[in-house]
């Protein structure tokens, strides 16, 4: 399906791969229909081999070249050898490093991290939450972070996110090696989005980061090892709230101003 009009993307993910699995179908979708799409990433060393990964799999989305923060992970401290977790890092420099990304990219849309952390509640999933909720709002006022550029104001922020009922064949992959499952109200979610004609360009994403595709707990492994229809079953749909000014109803089926 064509969607001329969709407004440009900017995702905001803390690790290399949480791009594809939140949302590659929209990130596909959005630069199949000609709209300018981007990723920021919080944490990896741009130097790291998990930010050649992600240099690939952005190629295949259309998303662009990395756009690194640069920040340790909070529970592999390979990432980013000599720089601080994330987690510990100042609020203010991480918060004001995004808004020189928000300014500098222009984008209608800014999608990140939900507040429980994504299905397994990472710390750095919720880190990035709260960073990407402060910075996206500060991108707007020209008093804050003045050295960031001109000042630009999202239309929309929306938070990736797995309601209940939307969990299925997911809930029992990651309890079967020992992952928590967090989910919200599937009253939270105000957008679902069939990707289902992007699925071959997402997975090919996933694929890209292939080092976490080669190990059995992260969530690209498991994916790997499923039988095809279960693995597109589980990757046709993506979950967003919208956050601005709250939870508020925009269009059920894709993201919108």
């Amino acid at each position: 399906m064509n969607h001329p009009s969709l407004p440009s993307l900017l995702g905001v993910f803390a690790h290399p791969d949480d791009e594809c699995l939140l949302a590659g179908g929209v990130l596909a979708q959005h630069h199949a229909a000609g709209a300018r799409t981007a990723v920021v990433t919080a944490t990896w060393a741009p130097d790291s081999r998990r930010a050649a990964e992600l240099a690939a799999a952005l190629a295949v989305l259309g998303a662009g070249t990395p756009r690194m923060l640069g920040y340790n992970d909070a529970r592999n401290l390979e990432a980013a050898p000599g720089r601080p977790r994330l987690l510990d890092a100042s609020p203010d420099e991480a918060i004001g490093r995004l808004v020189a990304h928000i300014r500098n990219f222009r984008p209608d849309i800014v999608v990140t991290h939900d507040a429980v952390g994504q299905l397994t509640g990472h710390p750095d999933h919720v880190r990035t939450h709260q960073i990407t909720l402060l910075a996206a709002e500060a991108a707007g006022l020209a008093r804050l972070f003045p050295e960031a550029g001109p000042p630009w104001q999202p239309a929309a922020l929306y938070a990736a996110t797995h309601p209940e009922s939307g969990v299925g064949l997911l809930r029992p992959l990651l309890e079967g090696v020992g992952k928590e499952v967090l989910t919200v109200p599937d009253s939270y979610v105000t957008t679902s989005v069939d990707v289902t004609s992007w699925t071959d360009v997402k997975w090919r994403a996933i694929l890209a980061h292939r080092s976490e595709v080669t190990r059995e707990r992260p969530l690209p492994g498991i994916l790997a090892r499923l039988p095809e229809a279960d693995r597109a079953q589980i990757i046709r749909t993506e979950h967003f709230t919208r956050l601005t000014p709250g939870p508020a109803k925009g269009d059920p089926v894709q993201l919108a101003l």
